[in-house]
């Protein structure tokens, strides 16, 4: 999945095809918005004017390498955890073991959002030290980074309630959607005062 060309992942997207879905499209918008954050490293890094942070936007640009790679794995583990659900979905309800199958799936579906929309809080962080110390000619990229990011918490969640919402394990359940909100609600703020910040470093004359 990851492998399409850019035309070929948004046509199956557009189409009747399961997948990619919002699932995968989160984990494609992630990961783009984990290389607007390397490319600010890139784009800095060697400048003389932020020498003395060589060292620190260098292991920000490693870090962020590992997370759009992984992101980009998710694209695939969000596209194999639909295939089982969707098979437990077409059994008849009274199937042995019916009950447990469709557990199993759905906490297996929930895990691959809830994982992308970890990754893009550790994003959001990193873009907000990127707007602090990146260079002025590309910490737009760093805004752009982040929105997407914050973006994707909102979809990444929305994909963990539909799947969280069949539990019947209602405390794991409650517990999954508690976390997720409450990492939703603390970065999408900060998100937008990184923003915010780096629209303003912008404009200052």
């Amino acid at each position: 999945m990851k492998d399409l060309t850019l035309e070929r992942f948004s046509e199956l997207t557009a189409s009747k095809e399961p997948v990619p879905g919002g699932g995968g499209v989160c984990a494609l918008a992630g990961s783009l918005a984990s290389a607007l954050g390397e490319m600010v490293s890139n784009l800095t890094i060697g400048k003389k004017n932020f020498l003395e942070y060589t060292f620190e936007l260098t292991e920000i640009r490693k870090e962020l390498e590992i997370i759009r790679i992984n992101l980009l794995d998710c694209i695939e583990k969000d596209a194999e955890a639909f295939k089982p659900l969707a098979e437990a979905y077409s059994l008849p309800k009274d199937t042995p073991g019916y009950e447990e199958k469709m557990e199993a799936c759905l906490r297996t579906a929930a895990d691959s959002p809830f994982l992308i929309l970890k990754y893009c809080t550790r994003i959001i962080e990193l873009d907000e030290r990127l707007g602090q110390i990146g260079s002025k000619i590309a910490i737009s990229d760093a805004a752009t980074s982040v929105m997407l990011a914050q973006g994707v918490l909102y979809g990444a969640y929305v994909n963990i309630l539909v799947n969280t919402r069949l539990m019947k394990d209602r405390e794991y359940a409650d517990k999954m959607n508690s976390e997720a909100i409450r990492l939703v609600d603390e970065y999408s703020v900060m998100a937008l005062n990184i923003y915010d910040d780096i629209c303003k470093r912008l404009t200052d004359k």
